[in-house]
């Protein structure tokens, strides 16, 4: 086992880019196989406000350049963005939510981490996807979040008004060609109206 000082880890954590990591992540990055040894370096790490704990086991080093998209990635790697957050991001409604909505293959849920709240919602396996990676976090594109959202609204767990929505940016014949593939007739209703 390799002993690091705190400079050393900041710089291999600053060469290797690395913002966010777990528990596991870190014991194998610097060679910390006694579990003691590796809590212990963890705890003097956020005690030095070189690291900060986000959940249980996952971690930010506070010298890199993370978002709260890139954080709700991390805190559930089986999500991306979307709903109000995303439709939000592309200036389809006005305002920016509180919450970081994103969708996920798991199960529905939050985490708070300081003031921010992050939300994941359940969607089945055959309709995650429609999402890219920008910016290093994955997002839905500008239809998928639309249908994201109409999904959860059939579902009774979000609120319809169109007039909240500019839909100038969305690309109607994607939309259409998109919201088949949910095989909803509400969804189709509300696409129609829109393209």
């Amino acid at each position: 086992m390799e002993s690091y000082s705190t400079t050393d880890i900041i710089k291999i954590l600053r060469e290797k880019d690395i913002v966010y990591f777990s528990i596991t992540d870190f014991g194998r990055l610097f060679k910390l196989q006694n579990q003691n040894s590796l809590y212990k370096r963890i705890a003097r790490l956020e005690k030095e406000g070189i690291i900060k704990k986000l959940i249980n086991g996952k971690y930010l080093f506070l010298f890199g350049q993370g978002t709260d998209y890139h954080t709700a990635n991390f805190l559930n790697s089986s999500s991306y963005i979307s709903l109000d957050t995303a439709l939000s991001y592309y200036g389809i409604i006005s305002g920016f939510p509180y919450q970081i909505t994103s969708v996920t293959v798991k199960k529905t849920g939050n985490f708070k981490v300081d003031q921010k709240e992050y939300t994941y919602s359940h969607i089945s396996q055959k309709l995650y996807w429609g999402y890219e990676k920008k910016e290093g976090f994955l997002i839905a594109g500008k239809e998928k979040a639309v249908l994201d959202y109409m999904y959860f609204y059939t579902k009774g767990l979000r609120s319809w008004n169109e007039e909240e929505f500019d839909f100038s940016q969305v690309d109607g014949k994607k939309l259409s060609v998109y919201g088949k593939k949910f095989n909803n007739d509400r969804i189709s209703f509300l696409v129609k109206k829109i393209i």
